[in-house]
């Protein structure tokens, strides 16, 4: 049995602490909202984000960061990518011994154009923890909660962290792997967002399965082709970080993302939608940050530009993908050809 703290008690922490006190773990779940806490204390359920469910009664819930972290050998960040570096400054300043540091967020940066991990280790004090965890894959905390089967990626370049993140949540109905590439991992789970909103575009506009299947098979080559780039391994992307993060996130009514881009698809203005989802939508954000980068490195990305552009040059969906479907010709295994002899040849 070990002590953790899974710190943000949205719809994905709330799950994933569940799974460790289905794993007989000593489990803190920190909100920094008193009055959350309150509720969920004297109700025993997340009303806001997972509202029939009912809490384990080992789940110890605190707003006290320093508190839910006191002794404990891990902590698992699962707040939204803007509260990262926040939440590490604040672990700085109550964190006084070595811990594994494992994060269930998706996401990149705008500006820096950074990846959880890079922000983790830019902020967190060095002799806080050895290396970050990133746990990523196709999975609903809808479903999670339900103890329906899911399975996920643990990915460490320190294989012996993988390890322990994997013991630390496997099971019965959630199975973990373990993976050194931690770039495509962090990579897949934040890019798959945008294809997801793309997705949801698409089904607003009240086209078929075959502009959906088209565009997460061609969203999933853009993904490729940045993410090898900037150094990860093409072969994750065959994988739970890639096609299968892609399938889960681009085909369910559970993805804020696809509900995002099916009610721009609509014709929804983007303030209404945020307004009326009253969560975060990682895809928007990144979105941005991924266009940045694609100009940056001159990186061909198609979907990205054309979502980029719905969202923040309010640009008709429509239009966008009749630009998309008229692009310049190409052969489709040229892009994935040239993606492994690069890294091969390296």
């Amino acid at each position: 049995m070990s002590k953790v703290a899974v710190l943000g008690a949205g719809s994905w922490g709330t799950a994933l602490a569940m799974v460790l006190c289905d794993n007989h773990h000593n489990v803190r779940l920190w909100t920094h909202n008193p009055d959350q806490k309150k509720a969920m204390e004297l109700e025993r359920k997340n009303k806001k984000y997972l509202p029939n469910i009912e809490l384990p009664a080992s789940l110890a819930i605190y707003d006290d960061l320093s508190q839910a972290i006191e002794q404990v050998e891990a902590i698992v960040l699962v707040v939204p990518t803007k509260a990262i570096r926040e939440i590490c400054q604040k672990l700085n300043h109550v964190l006084d011994h070595k811990v594994v540091i494992i994060h269930g967020s998706k996401g990149i940066e705008p500006d820096s154009h950074y990846r959880i991990s890079q922000m983790i280790k830019e902020e967190l004090s060095q002799n806080l923890y050895d290396d970050v965890v990133a746990l990523s894959g196709p999975s609903h905390a809808e479903e999670v909660s339900v103890k329906h089967p899911t399975t996920l990626t643990a990915a460490s370049e320190n294989g012996e962290l993988a390890a322990f993140t994997q013991d630390l949540f496997i099971n019965q109905y959630f199975r973990v792997y373990t993976s050194k590439d931690i770039i495509g991992v962090e990579l897949g789970g934040a890019l798959k967002n945008i294809i997801a909103l793309g997705a949801g575009i698409s089904d607003g506009l009240g086209y078929g399965d075959n502009a959906k299947a088209a565009l997460i098979t061609r969203g999933l080559a853009e993904i490729s082709r940045l993410a090898t780039i900037k150094g990860a391994n093409p072969l994750t992307f065959i994988g739970l970080s890639g096609v299968g993060d892609l399938i889960v996130t681009c085909t369910s009514a559970h993805s804020r993302n696809w509900r995002a881009g099916n009610m721009l698809g609509k014709g929804i203005p983007l303030h209404d939608i945020l307004s009326k989802m009253g969560m975060i939508v990682e895809g928007i954000r990144t979105t941005e940050a991924v266009y940045q980068l694609a100009k940056k490195e001159n990186i061909e990305m198609p979907i990205t530009t054309g979502i980029y552009d719905v969202i923040y040059e309010i640009r008709s969906p429509k239009e966008v993908v009749d630009d998309l479907m008229t692009r310049n010709r190409t052969n489709e295994v040229d892009d994935i050809s040239s993606l492994l002899l690069n890294r091969y040849m390296d």
